[in-house]
């Protein structure tokens, strides 16, 4: 079965990672960016844990306390009985988790990411080929135009002058999807001039 993909706010949330090594340190760099509160606990951490802002580093084993308060967890050690062991006291707490290595265990995946802005993309292959996963963000990536923050800010822009002049619901997403397509193949936002005239487009009636 796949795993429906579910974005969700991040933003202040408690988040545990219970691990110090290379796994353990990447996802907390991919998730820093999305605003939530990490601890990270393990005996040993890598050293480039110490150049992450805001991130509470506890150098000592994992205990069953760390998860008070938590909001969702991440076991990344080599230990698969002590990751086990995590799992289940999330699932008897209701915590969301995800255990490195073990799909079985986890209860949400983490996805091959990437972020341009406001534009997140998560590629899974319901942990059956991560390597494919990231395979595909990166062909994805590719072709995104350079200017896509720019692209994605004027479209948040005009949302509000295209709901008022055109009132009509298929005929103003007509109008949203073809200004995305124009912005993309010209791999910038459109002009004043440009996204007036196809406003005027669609005022007539004139856009397919």
């Amino acid at each position: 079965m796949a795993y429906f993909p579910l974005f969700v706010d991040l933003d202040g949330r408690n988040g545990l990672i219970v691990g110090g090594g290379a796994v353990a340190l990447r996802k907390a760099q991919k998730l820093l960016p999305y605003g939530p509160r990490l601890t990270v606990v393990a005996p040993e951490l890598n050293p480039e844990f110490q150049e992450l802002q805001g991130v509470e580093l506890l150098r000592r084993p994992f205990e069953e306390t760390d998860l008070n308060g938590c909001e969702f967890a991440m076991a990344a050690t080599d230990d698969r009985a002590l990751n086990h062991w995590i799992a289940e006291l999330c699932s008897q707490r209701h915590i969301p988790v995800n255990v490195a290595d073990s799909r079985e265990d986890s209860t949400f995946l983490f996805p091959a990411l990437l972020r341009r802005g406001e534009l997140s993309v998560g590629v899974s292959a319901s942990g059956a080929a991560p390597a494919a996963a990231a395979c595909i963000r990166d062909r994805f990536a590719q072709v995104l135009p350079d200017r896509l923050e720019e692209i994605l800010a004027f479209l948040d822009q005009v949302r509000e002058p295209v709901r008022q002049t055109v009132p009509d619901g298929d005929a103003r997403r007509r109008l949203l999807t073809a200004l995305v397509a124009d912005c993309m193949e010209a791999g910038r936002p459109l002009t004043e001039e440009e996204f007036r005239r196809k406003l005027a487009d669609a005022e007539r009636g004139e856009l397919v």
